[in-house]
């Protein structure tokens, strides 16, 4: 496809949030105001450019948000954009404000729906990683996932404090329902005695097995670390089985939740976003569209969105193997 003269880019923030979303805004803005093209913030994602929620963005809009966690552009799941009706309602809208490219921040489904809507009205489009669980194919890391990381770490280092002080045994669920990537990495910054995620299935009993070693070994405390939705249950589903095996063990269940999605962003989610929001614009006006921008080996890269999405992002055998040699 040719490239298109491209005066208007509408920039929305969709799916879950992650912290570097609005560092990625400021930097697409910005990049955009350089280029002396004007930019169009889209509110609530395509629920918001369904019902019209889009305004024209300055710079007092990304003032002081380079810190901040969240999108000031708020996030919201959209069912009617799935529909063509939808879909069409949302074309309008943008043609009203002659908007002539989208920047889409966000996880697969985000990427999935500036694929469709690129296919239906060729509205060139270029996504962001915008996601805590780094999975997706095209980019060495997602924007969120090392402040993720650190949220994970710092509140398992808070809980191995209590686990400590009672020798006692706690189960922490993560976030990353479909990939291990919060876990592994959480699971080697803290010390972890064992790590569960959804890519493979830990039986119970060698879990067991691993905490009955640490056990004679004299370990003062022992966390385990487990990857929500993984193959082996919830963290209080294996609780619950480990308790029959071992009775003597004072077990706990912490669920961090959302508390992993907030927060400021670190430094490195701020370079990263701030990096990938500049190479949209630009790449825009080079005429790359349907792709999404990402880094690999400190590099912008642009993989066609559909490959981004589809092919399979693994967590890599060597950090595996290097969380089994630690947690021994």
């Amino acid at each position: 496809m040719e490239a298109k003269t491209i005066k208007k880019i509408g920039v929305l923030t969709s799916g879950g949030d992650a912290p570097g979303m609005n560092a990625a805004i400021r930097a697409a803005v910005r990049a955009g105001f350089y280029y002396n093209l004007e930019m169009y913030g889209i509110y609530r994602g395509y629920e918001g450019m369904i019902q019209n929620d889009i305004k024209k963005l300055d710079s007092k809009y990304i003032t002081h948000v380079l810190e901040r966690g969240g999108t000031f552009l708020k996030s919201a799941r959209s069912d009617e954009f799935r529909t063509p009706e939808g879909r069409k309602k949302a074309y309008e809208n943008l043609k009203n404000h002659g908007i002539d490219a989208l920047i889409v921040i966000g996880g697969d489904g985000s990427l999935t729906g500036a694929h469709l809507f690129f296919q239906e009205y060729g509205i060139p489009a270029i996504g962001l990683p915008g996601t805590i669980d780094n999975d997706l194919s095209g980019t060495d890391s997602t924007i969120g996932f090392d402040t993720a990381c650190n949220t994970a770490i710092e509140a398992i280092d808070k809980i191995r404090d209590t686990a400590t002080s009672h020798d006692r045994l706690f189960f922490v669920e993560v976030m990353g329902r479909d990939a291990g990537f919060i876990a592994v990495n959480a699971g080697i910054g803290s010390a972890a005695a064992a790590i569960l995620i959804p890519e493979n299935k830990t039986p119970i009993e060698t879990l067991v097995e691993k905490l009955k070693t640490r056990s004679k070994a004299m370990k003062t405390s022992n966390i385990v670390i487990v990857a929500e939705g993984g193959k082996s249950g919830s963290a209080q589903e294996i609780a619950d089985k480990v308790k029959k095996f071992l009775p003597y063990y004072d077990i706990k269940v912490t669920i961090l939740g959302h508390l992993q999605r907030g927060g400021a962003p670190t430094a490195f989610d701020r370079l990263l976003a701030s990096k990938l929001g500049v190479a949209a614009v630009e790449g825009l006006l080079q005429g790359k569209y349907d792709v999404m921008a990402g880094m690999i080996n400190n590099k912008v890269v642009f993989t066609p969105i559909v490959k981004a999405i589809v092919d399979d992002k693994h967590v890599d055998d060597e950090d595996l193997r290097v969380a089994n040699i630690l947690s021994t």
